[in-house]
């Protein structure tokens, strides 16, 4: 305990470096977290994480396309069913 003390010792203030050093790595994670943690991005999400458009997938353009008018329900059927054969969930030549 003679430690602590002012004689010779570091002082009682050697007890608040733990303190100094939690609120620096506090400080550091979340500068990190508003900054560089949030600019990472999906790869879906790519162009725009680097500040250029972000090009909506092929099946999206076919439902505005379809939302808007352009082209009717069978026609909007039939392109689905291809753009599900490569873009889709079940991926190339797999069964679902």
């Amino acid at each position: 305990m003679n430690t602590l003390a002012f004689n010779g010792g570091p002082g009682p203030w050697i007890l608040l470096l733990p303190l100094i050093w939690a609120t620096a790595v506090i400080g550091v994670v979340t500068v990190a977290r508003r900054t560089v943690w949030r600019r990472r991005r999906g790869p879906w999400q790519a162009g725009a994480a680097q500040g250029g458009p972000v090009e909506p997938s092929p099946i999206a353009m076919l439902g505005r396309r379809f939302a808007a008018g352009e082209i009717d329900e069978d026609e909007y059927w039939r392109r689905l069913s291809v753009l599900d054969e490569q873009f889709g969930i079940r991926g190339k030549g797999g069964a679902a």
